[in-house]
């Protein structure tokens, strides 16, 4: 069996992005199909801001990947995909993990060789080689991932933090050894990135997209008593304690605050 795709890859408008193992970022810089001005416009200034619909193309090699649920947009070549369920059990398991993480209850499995492409999306596409860490993900990160890797739920270790953190009760975690590609707001290269030695972070707003499961995550006064908490304006502040790294995304709620509708009078 063997198959050819032409003007992907070798198409002058399209850009690779990253490449890791068989997974590779491809960028279209333009949408060519204009069928109006107001079409051509809007393209224009988003190209022009960045804003470009990106594709996650996936090659495998005798070997298996996971997707979220609906994330295929065709693939090509000997390649099986089933639901990774067993049984009306643990469809339930995968309704409440779902429910609790934001993400989708079903996550197929793509197993044999061929080439998978997934849905175009105008958010940024990162991979990640994750080499034997344990990685907590936002709500709604994850997209694919090398079934390598054991992608789990994880509980909060202090209801506290996800009552008051706005984090959530539970997150999906990865770990072990294998690539993961995630659909984030914000493009790699603005994220900042924190590593911690025996120390601590407080972050004033839900701004971390991913941290090591190794930090203790909870919610504080960002002050020593209430009355310094609300004389310095700053209130609860999310707080990661110990040895690992957490990624920031600082420019997202200030790009919210821009769009947020005003108040009705």
């Amino acid at each position: 069996m063997a198959f050819t795709i032409s003007n992907l890859k070798d198409n002058s408008n399209v850009v690779v992005r990253q490449e890791l193992g068989g997974f590779s970022v491809l960028e279209y810089k333009e949408d060519l199909s204009c069928t109006s001005v107001a079409e051509a416009q809007a393209n224009y200034f988003m190209s022009q801001s960045n804003m470009r619909n990106k594709q996650l193309m996936i090659e495998l090699n005798n070997s298996e990947v996971m997707l979220s649920a609906g994330a295929m947009q065709y693939m090509i070549g000997n390649i099986e995909m089933t639901s990774g369920i067993k049984g009306v059990g643990g469809l339930m398991r995968n309704m409440l993990s779902g429910a609790a993480t934001g993400t989708s209850a079903v996550k197929p499995l793509y197993k044999g060789t061929g080439t998978i492409m997934l849905e175009t999306t105008y958010k940024y596409l990162w991979l990640i080689d994750v080499d034997h860490d344990d990685i907590v993900l936002d709500d709604g990160l994850f997209l694919a991932c090398e079934t390598t890797l054991d992608v789990s739920v994880t509980a909060r270790k202090n209801v506290s933090s996800a009552v008051l953190g706005g984090e959530g009760l539970f997150n999906l975690s990865a770990r072990g050894k294998g690539i993961l590609a995630l659909e984030a707001p914000i493009p790699a290269e603005e994220a900042v990135v924190v590593e911690l030695q025996n120390d601590v972070l407080k972050v004033d707003g839900n701004f971390a997209l991913m941290w090591s499961n190794t930090l203790d995550f909870t919610v504080e006064k960002s002050g020593k008593t209430r009355l310094g908490s609300a004389a310095s304006g700053e209130g609860l502040v999310n707080v990661y304690r110990g040895t690992g790294t957490v990624w920031l995304a600082p420019l997202t709620n200030y790009r919210n605050s821009l769009f947020t509708a005003p108040p009705a009078p």
